[in-house]
Formats: structure tokens, sequence, C-alpha cells
């Protein structure tokens, strides 16, 4: 992961690395990383799409469905009251890992998409009207362009676009330009999942509130790999998912502002968000229930907090360090390929190395990948306007945990290596 840059200063921050002992004792946590594919010992090249699940997940899940299932919020009865515990404490972690102001203005949602979709449908609904603006990037995921796109359509708002550099860098200059009286939100990646790209998002913010401009960020790519701290960054939502940072499916996260939250009604009506009902009138709850309606994914929200327990152990400063030193060494590797063309080559980079191999279709790269025991993503990774910009069909990608090695990566490279064999 890249080492994160302090804003102001563009100073460095070097926080120490993973040695190679611990990575191996980690490796050791996660079951699936043991198996071979095809004959070859698994080389699991897709951190981007999903994370692999150290064996304390897998355990509290099924620890919590053979010994607590039992309905959040609606008992009496010890294993429900055991149940709310355990999944109300998730919330404060959830809140202490990101630090939110309170565990409050944390919503429990199915992942990173429908919590932008939550704040579209809510917030944009609500807020945005004709004549008026949105601000994305032309790097963004599928999942934060046709909400908005959505928004636009039936509010008669109108898109625009920060644009890319062949580097995968966004232009400041154009996006500065962009802010006006106009502009209602800017929407935006903390990190591109299809380039690697870190977008400087807390100078963005900065400049979008001179305008008064809410801030929504995407940080799905972000936050399993480097220290999120909402109140510093001063952003109005945050949207993340379990699932990439070592946690279960189905269970993501939205953090908003409380004044937003306040204002904005429900996206979903039913059970438990509610104040009072009668058929001449519903009150609702308050933030965070309001957007919480039936009954949660209970056990993948308990089994989050213990991968968030997992990662704060390890140390989210650590991983980004030892990950940004993994993607050096990958790109280095690359670039001895006069072959592979490396899409997304920011100066701020995260551990993603998008890239095309002369001759070869990016799906035929993942196929005999695959049959060489590395799991890579193939395709346009939801992000089809980045594959036009950079004149491309799809890519190949290579993303990695702290539980990759430059082993790995050796792999990795040999596995081309076949590739171009073939086609070349």
């Amino acid at each position: 992961m890249s080492q994160p840059v302090l804003e102001d200063t563009k100073t460095t921050v070097k926080p120490p690395s993973l040695s190679d002992d611990e990575v191996r004792r980690l490796r050791a946590d996660f079951p699936v990383l043991r198996q071979q594919v095809y004959g070859k010992p698994l080389v699991y090249l897709d951190n981007a799409a999903t994370t692999q699940k150290p064996q304390v997940v897998i355990d509290r899940i099924s620890d919590y469905y053979a010994n607590e299932n039992g309905t959040v919020r609606r008992g009496v009865y010890k294993l429900s009251e055991q149940s709310t515990l355990a999944f109300d404490e998730s919330r404060r972690k959830v809140a202490s890992l990101i630090n939110a102001a309170s565990s409050s203005e944390i919503i429990f949602t199915r992942g990173t998409t429908e919590a932008i979709n939550l704040v579209a449908f809510s917030y944009g609904r609500t807020f945005i009207g004709q004549g008026d603006e949105i601000i994305i990037s032309a790097i963004e995921h599928h999942a934060n362009i046709v909400p908005w796109q959505q928004v636009c359509q039936e509010k008669g708002a109108i898109l625009k676009v920060i644009p890319v550099n062949d580097d995968g860098e966004l232009d400041q200059d154009a996006f500065e330009g962009m802010l006006s009286e106009r502009t209602k939100l800017l929407a935006i990646g903390h990190v591109s999942n299809a380039l690697g790209t870190v977008n400087p998002i807390k100078r963005m913010i900065e400049k979008a509130h001179a305008f008064n401009v809410p801030v929504l960020v995407d940080g799905a790519q972000s936050t399993p790999h480097m220290s999120v701290d909402v109140q510093d960054l001063d952003c109005d939502f945050f949207a993340f998912s379990g699932h990439k940072m070592y946690g279960p499916t189905g269970v993501g996260v939205l953090y908003g502002k409380m004044k937003h939250l306040e204002a904005m009604p429900p996206y979903q009506c039913g059970g438990d968000m509610i104040h009072s009902v009668s058929f001449e009138k519903t009150t609702f709850a308050k933030p965070p229930a309001k957007f919480e309606a039936g009954t949660p994914a209970i056990a993948e929200v308990i089994a989050l907090g213990t991968a968030i327990d997992y990662l704060q152990a390890i140390g989210l400063d650590r991983i980004g360090a030892y990950e940004h030193e993994l993607l050096q060494y990958a790109t280095a590797r690359a670039l001895e390929i006069p072959e592979m063309r490396l899409i997304g080559t920011a100066k701020d980079k995260a551990g993603i190395l998008s890239f095309t191999l002369k001759g070869a279709h990016p799906h035929d790269i993942g196929t005999i990948l695959d049959r060489e025991g590395v799991a890579v993503r193939a395709g346009h990774h939801c992000a089809q306007p980045v594959m036009e910009r950079f004149h491309v069909p799809a890519t190949a990608r290579a993303s990695f945990s702290f539980y990759n090695t430059k082993e790995d990566v050796d792999a990795l490279i040999r596995a081309v290596q076949v590739v171009i064999n073939l086609f070349n």
C-alpha cells in the first residue's frame, strides 16, 4: 500500500513494515491459502475484489450460530441480549476504526454499493434539484457512477466528471474549476479499484467545503489497507465493505455526519426503524436505527467486529507499509517484461497492479494464470469508463494483501511469462 502522505507538508510518513517471519505466521491464519489449484500452491492475488478470511472470523460466525443466535433488539431473553451486546459492540469497533465522533454515525448496510445508494436515494433525492451539479471522477467504480446518474436524470441535475491523466492521476486544476455555487455534492473514491491511484481526498474535501459542498468518499479500497480518520478528513459520508477487509460478505458500513443523517429521510421502511406507527402517521427512530430497517445481518456484523480486532492487532499502518513494499517489488518485476503494459502509474498508488500483455486478451491471461495456480481478476473491474480512457477492452489485475509475499509476486511473473510464450 502507498505510504500515507501528509497533505500539508508532503512529508512521507514511514511506519514500520511487517517482517517476513510475521507474514509467514499471519498466512497460517488463513485456511484457504493452504490449498493447491491444478496441482500448484494457490497464489491469491484478487484482494481488491474480496479478501480471504482468517480462522478467527470463520470461528466467530460459527460460534454465533452455534451458541448465540437470537434477533437483536427484539427479545428480553438471554440469547437476544447476548446478540444485541455483540452487535452494538461491533458498531463501536467500526466507529473507533475510522474515528467517528459517535457510534450513532455508523450505519450497517450490505456493502459499499448499498451505502452509496442509500446516500443517493436519501440525501440526493432530497437535497439535489434542477440545475444542480454533482461531481465524480473518471476513475470511479460503477457503484459511484450509476446512482448519481439516476439522481441527475430524475432531478434534472448535471453530472460533472473530473478527468484523469495518462498516469491515472486526477486533474486537480480541472476539479477546482468545476466547483461553484451550483455544486451540491462531490462523490469520490479514496483509492481506484482499477488503477490503484490514491486520490488526495483530504485536499479535495477542503476545496469542496470552501464552496459548502458535502463530500462522499468511497473507501472500499482504502479502509483495509491504511488508517482512516473521518474526522481528520472531515468527509460528510464514508462507505466501505466488510468482505474487502477480511470480514464476511453481506455487510458494509456507511458513516455519515449526524447533521446529515438527521436531515435525511429513511432509505427503507419496516421494523426497528420507527419510533411509533399508527394508521394515521408514522414517526421514525433516530440514526442509525432510522436507516436499518428489518432484521440486520447479525452474524456478519459481529464477525466484522472480529475482523477489525484482527486488523488492529497487526496495525493498519504496518500493513500499508508492507503492501507498499510488495507493490514496489511487483512493479519493478513487471517493468522487466517488454510485453507487459502497466495501466495506472500514479505516484501515490495502492497495492494494485493492472496490466495488459501484448497479443493476449485479459480473459485469456486470467485463465492461463489460474492454471498456473495464480488467481487474478480479468475484466473491466466495474470501471468501464477507465478502460475506455486507457483504450483497452479490459485489464488483468493483481491486487495485494499483507498475506502475500515476494514469492507470490515471483509466481505471478513466471505465470505471465507462460502467457507470453503462448501468444508471442
